[in-house]
């Protein structure tokens, strides 16, 4: 049996948010591929993280900018490391490369959180993203981090587009591994029209896009959809709520803010409309294919659409103003037609999207060619070879004299 070795920004909290739902599943994945997975992980452990000793996974805390990694990994001696985001990847990839040259190195990156970042900057300027939002020195790092790597897992086919031809990554580096489900996950049976009621927002509270878009909907959006179905609420949940979140809870509007989810999919399938007003993000989005999960019909932006779309069309609604997100929202409420059509096309978008075995299969073969010709796959991207010589340097240099001082302090 290989070894892999997961080194995580966070631990996974699948209940949390769609990053540790992804998380899970890529250890389940790499589990059918059969390897023995180690999670470590340097932040402070949670009440909400999954039981990784219940999934056969070995965890274990690590240290930032600490020599105790060397002799962990050394000792540990896997046939793969995977980096979680590309902060780690910065933090330990030069420590595995000089304790395991020949472990085949991984980056997930979850979404292009440069990406994200430019969107959302450009937002709050006039809309418009150009070479110079995505020029920026958080996109060297997040690009520099996949060039240094010998395979980086992407989730959306779109963001895999940008990064072959804005920044000229080779595509044999990068492997389009959306969410997947089984059979049976696909096939679920869903409630009826009849039998549901309300909206539903769903997202971490921690992710400024979901934030701005319940911003969104209680100025604005809510307010026209409320007037329109007076007898209608809008179930708000979302993991870590703040203060200023629950502070928005309003029974008289029917916005009805409800915090953390200990099912999402259940309250997702009980909901009638899925609404997703997201005005920057990057990747794709968790709470749409839980909207898909459940047959429930959505509303959301192009934005939120992004790396979900098939030729068979959106199932239900894409809108960028106001008035045509809640006219739209409104419509799949209250006409029972159209939201059958939507909820039946959810059922077909997801099995066309999210399929496992294609991609199980695609991605099993990429890892067995790189592995058994890693040199050659290596010499081959010189950019990677500087950037590991130059930028691990540097960072292995300030992790040191950072180990020195810690040292000198204890």
């Amino acid at each position: 049996m290989k070894s892999l070795l997961i080194i995580g920004w966070v631990w996974p909290e699948p209940n949390s948010s769609a990053a540790g739902s992804r998380m899970v599943q890529l250890i389940r994945l790499f589990q059918t591929l059969d390897y023995q997975v180690t999670f470590v992980s340097a932040a402070n452990t949670s009440d909400h993280m999954i039981d990784l000793a219940a999934l056969d996974v070995a965890a274990q805390e690590i240290t930032l900018n600490c020599d105790s990694f060397d002799a962990f990994v050394s000792e540990l001696a896997p046939d793969a490391v995977m980096y979680d985001r590309y902060m780690v990847e910065e933090q330990f990839g030069w420590r595995v490369a000089k304790n395991c040259p020949n472990a085949l190195q991984i980056l997930d990156t979850e979404d292009l959180q440069s990406l994200r970042n430019a969107r959302h900057q450009a937002f709050k300027q006039d809309g418009h993203l150009d070479n110079t939002e995505l020029n920026t020195e958080l996109a060297i790092r997040e690009v520099a981090a996949i060039y240094r790597c010998d395979l980086t897992i992407m989730i959306s086919p779109v963001e895999i587009a940008l990064l072959v031809e804005h920044y000229q990554v080779p595509a044999s580096h990068l492997c389009y591994l959306p969410f997947l489900h089984d059979e049976e996950a696909l096939s679920q049976p869903s409630l009826p029209y009849t039998q549901r009621d309300n909206f539903i927002v769903i997202g971490n509270f921690r992710h400024a896009p979901n934030w701005d878009s319940v911003l969104w909907l209680k100025q604005q959006i809510w307010p026209q959809i409320r007037q329109a179905l007076p007898q209608a609420e809008l179930h708000i949940y979302g993991a870590y709520p703040p203060k200023k979140a629950t502070d928005l809870h309003c029974e008289k509007s029917g916005f009805l803010v409800k915090g953390w989810a200990e099912d999402a999919f259940e309250v997702m399938a009980k909901a009638k409309v899925c609404l997703a007003p997201l005005r920057f993000g990057a990747g794709i989005k968790g709470k749409l294919s839980d909207a898909m999960l459940c047959s429930t019909p959505s509303v959301t932006t192009a934005i939120g659409a992004e790396g979900m779309t098939t030729e068979l069309g959106w199932a239900g609604e894409v809108a960028e103003t106001v008035d045509g997100l809640a006219q739209a929202a409104i419509a799949l409420y209250q006409n029972e037609d159209k939201w059958q059509i939507a909820s039946e096309l959810a059922e077909r978008n997801r099995k066309l999207l999210f399929t496992s075995q294609p991609f199980v299969d695609q991605f099993s073969e990429q890892l067995t060619c790189i592995a058994n010709q890693l040199t050659m796959h290596r010499q081959q991207n010189f950019i990677g070879l500087m950037l590991n010589h130059h930028s691990h340097k540097s960072t292995q240099y300030m992790s040191q004299w950072i180990a020195a001082k810690n040292q000198l302090i204890n």
